[in-house]
């Protein structure tokens, strides 16, 4: 009866540990998850976060709201609050904006899920945030049929520029589909034969510059689509329709055109033409940002300019002149290069109503480059117009021009769509060099690991065990990569400085960039990179096989071990790392080779390690699939496994033995240690290093660091020292140095005090013997696998 309640309490015990592992393990992944989808790691901030409220950042000197908001401090409301009017209900709407009702149209209807009605959000002359009636949409159309139905000519061009807009209110719906549908039936509403009334072409406007918030992903497709012209249609419609607005301006959040009309006669030498665009409390062009100014002399920027350009024409036939911002470069979907940063990429378009054979205007501008100047640095940009006929950038007629203000400058000889392509290198914040501890603790395990496994090997006939062949090749992946973490984690990049100023660009380089980031190569430390995740892998494998082979050997011990054990282990141990770096390698590799820049897929910049996911991509992150998911796998497993094999052997009590044969719980303990270091059990303490709280998370963070750091040394004293050979051994050495020792002190004269001591010490030698023999290796662990192993060993 007692057995069996001690039984009981054996797998009680098992339980809770196991159903506690499994919980750690599971909130660390999950804590893993949730900590880069918020993007905890976020940089420090020389002005305090509270500054900017209500989602504002501190950019370039000054708070950038949300449209929602405005002000120094972005704290004065630039919205209209939520509504209800003719039975819609409309969420709050930012100034200058549409809203979607919140009802939409039936299921059985075309238009099944798209908003019934949209109502704008406006200034009034006063100045006072206004809301303005409804307009409400058909629920029986949709873009495939306005597009339809536009290609009639009688048809009602204001009510489907109308529909149109309402369908394209709700920018997150947005598919490629309904963005080439959309530019296909706002590109006929501004054809010329159509002739459009003005307030048509005007919500046509407020169309395009809701397409415009539409994602990226859905552009490139449109795009993308055979034969779909579509975008460049629009973009020279766009053109044409600014000459067409006299002396008046038509602002949306995404897109702002102004015209100009003037006589050449009266004019003197050149006429120089001016357009400016002032920064705002947001991303969003606002209305009033906008101005223009003939017959000046030349640019003038200031701190509020945001982009200005300069139109130099000689006296002709030009009777006007028109431009048209956009606030993005989604319409431009290049093949050469890709925008991966978030900031603002403005296009700025300048056109006279000359013929293009006597087009004799040139063009000089002014960009105030908007990025986050604390995370990255300037490196270098481009004077790009946009070729319509090959639908990508080039530099044909432009030039870089220096300049003294902090203006990025530009010179082209033709008008079009102009953009400055800046490309920017990441302005990293590189650790410190490891500190004492680990260095310390590295140090201590790299010495211990290397003692171990030369000890290991010079003894290896005395031992006849596989175990020694496991525990030696685990030592030899743990000191390799301790060797490399030490010597090579750092990247070496981190000594290079640069402040990023815009005096050390190459004004003679104006190439097309590839992508808007750069980085300065490393192959070195990407090779690093994969040693340590392979070296790493390498090590959890061997704690995996070396919880395999105990398992064997002390819970199966009727059983020999397969056929060709140690072979098959080897090629696990070592060949199922190597598969697995390789996969993921070259799997990165074919997905972004054609990017000069694919290692950073793979690796991190600041250190030579795994790269942390972005938020939106943590399922598809090597860092999840091939290290944490197959480490927490043999965590687990290896858990199990260490458990089962202290209750039913290290913990087990034997009630055939005496009370004098009986194993003491210290043995047992460090035994349980012994184990446990083997299977790599401490790594479970790299999970609780991810709590929100920061002073629980640097003691979780020291004694993960301990127990780590410190593995070789653990190995060395618990594997090698208590070895009844190291033992042995080291008693030799130990005698030999005392006689020595007797030697010269029984040939020298000595003070009587001194040959007391010597006495003394002389006499305690058993006691000291007895202390050492404590150490040795238990009947329960060492001798029990030993002698398991060398019927194994046999069977083979």
């Amino acid at each position: 009866m007692a057995s069996c309640r001690a039984w009981n309490i054996r797998v009680l015990v098992a339980v809770v540990c196991g159903l506690l592992t499994g919980i750690i393990l599971g909130l660390g992944i999950w804590r893993i998850v949730i900590r880069i989808q918020r993007g905890i790691s976020a940089t420090s901030s020389s002005t305090p976060t509270e500054f900017c409220r209500n989602g504002g950042t501190w950019e370039n000197g000054r708070c950038v709201c949300t449209e929602e908001w405005k002000g120094l401090r972005c704290t004065i409301a630039n919205f209209c609050e939520k509504s209800t009017y003719m039975g819609f209900t409309f969420a709050r709407i930012p100034v200058g904006r549409y809203g979607p009702s919140l009802q939409t149209c039936g299921k059985g209807t075309p238009n099944a899920g798209n908003p019934m009605a949209v109502r704008l959000c406006s200034l009034s002359p006063y100045g006072e945030i206004e809301l303005q009636n409804v307009t409400i949409g058909n629920c029986n159309e949709n873009l495939e049929t306005l597009e339809e139905q536009v290609k009639d000519v009688t048809a009602p061009l204001n009510n489907i520029s109308s529909e149109v807009q309402i369908l394209t209110s709700d920018a997150n719906k947005l598919t490629a589909e309904n963005i080439s549908s959309a530019t296909r039936v706002v590109g006929q509403i501004f054809n010329t034969s159509r002739n459009a009334s003005p307030e048509a072409k005007k919500i046509a406007i407020v169309t395009v510059s809701q397409l415009l918030d539409a994602s990226g992903d859905a552009f490139q497709e449109a795009a993308a689509t055979a034969n779909n012209d579509a975008l460049t249609t629009l973009i020279e419609q766009m053109e044409t329709y600014s000459l067409s607005l006299g002396n008046e301006s038509v602002v949306e959040p995404n897109i702002a055109i102004q015209s100009a009309n003037f006589s050449s006669k009266d004019a003197v030498g050149p006429l120089n033409v001016r357009f400016s665009v002032q920064k705002g409390a947001s991303s969003s062009l606002l209305s009033g940002s906008t101005f223009i100014h003939t017959n000046v002399d030349g640019l003038n920027p200031d701190g509020q300019t945001e982009l200005q350009v300069l139109l130099n024409m000689t006296k002709s036939n030009s009777k006007a002149c028109g431009f048209v911002v956009y606030q993005n470069d989604k319409l431009f979907q290049s093949k050469t290069f890709t925008a991966k940063s978030n900031f603002s990429q403005k296009i700025i378009s300048s056109k006279t109503d000359e013929n293009e054979q006597d087009q004799s205007a040139s063009v000089d501008m002014v960009f105030s480059p908007r990025y986050n100047q604390r995370e990255f640095q300037l490196y270098s940009y481009a004077c790009v117009y946009w070729n319509l006929s090959t639908r990508d950038w080039d530099t044909y007629g432009c030039q870089k021009h220096k300049g003294t203000d902090g203006f990025l400058r530009c010179h082209c000889n033709h008008t079009t769509n102009f953009a400055v392509l800046m490309t920017f290198k990441k302005d990293y914040q590189y650790p410190k060099s490891l500190d004492v501890f680990s260095n310390v603790g590295c140090a201590l395990s790299i010495t211990g690991l290397a003692l171990t496994i030369v000890f290991q090997i010079v003894t290896r006939k005395v031992r006849k065990t596989s175990v020694t062949w496991v525990l030696v090749n685990l030592c030899i992946s743990m000191l390799i990569f301790n060797l490399l973490f030490v010597f090579g984690i750092e990247n070496s990049n981190k000594n290079k400085t640069s402040d990023g100023d815009i005096h050390d660009i190459d004004f003679k380089n104006n190439d097309v960039p590839q992508t808007d980031t750069i980085n300065d190569s490393n192959p070195t430390c990407t090779a690093i990179a994969a040693l340590l995740h392979y070296f790493l892998l390498v090590t959890f494998t061997w704690n995996a096989l070396s919880a395999a082979q105990l398992y064997f050997l002390l819970i199966r011990t009727m059983k020999p071990l397969p056929r060709h054990f140690i072979l098959f282990i080897s090629l696990i141990g070592w060949g199922v790392p190597a598969i697995v770096v390789a996969i993921t390698v070259g799997v990165i590799y074919s997905q972004n080779g054609k990017n000069p820049q694919w290692e950073l897929d793979y690796r991190q910049e600041i250190i030579c390690w795994l790269a942390i996911p972005e938020p939106d991509g943590v399922t598809k992150s090597p860092l999840l699939w091939s290290f944490i998911l197959p480490v927490t796998i043999i965590l687990i497993s290896n858990v199990v496994i260490f458990i089962t094999i202290s209750i039913k052997v290290l913990w087990k009590n034997n009630q055939n033995l005496t009370s004098t044969k009986k194993v003491s719980s210290m043995r047992k303990i460090v035994s349980t240690l012994s184990v446990a270091v083997v299977f790599g059990i401490t790594w479970i303490l790299a999970y609780l290093m991810l709590v929100n709280d920061d002073s629980i998370r640097i003691i979780f963070s020291y004694i993960f660091c301990l127990f780590n750091t410190t593995q070789g040394v653990q190995i060395f004293f618990l594997h090698t020292v208590r070895t009844k050979i190291f033992q042995t051994e080291a008693s030799k050495v130990l005698t030999l140095l005392l006689s020595i020792g007797r030697r010269k002190s029984l040939s020298s004269v000595t003070r009587p005090r001194l040959r007391v001591r010597m006495y003394n010490f002389l006499r305690s030698l058993p006691t000291l013997h007895e202390h050492f023999r404590l150490l040795e290796t238990s009947r329960s662990t060492e001798d029990i696998t030993f002698s398991e192993s060398d019927k194994a060993k046999e069977s083979i």
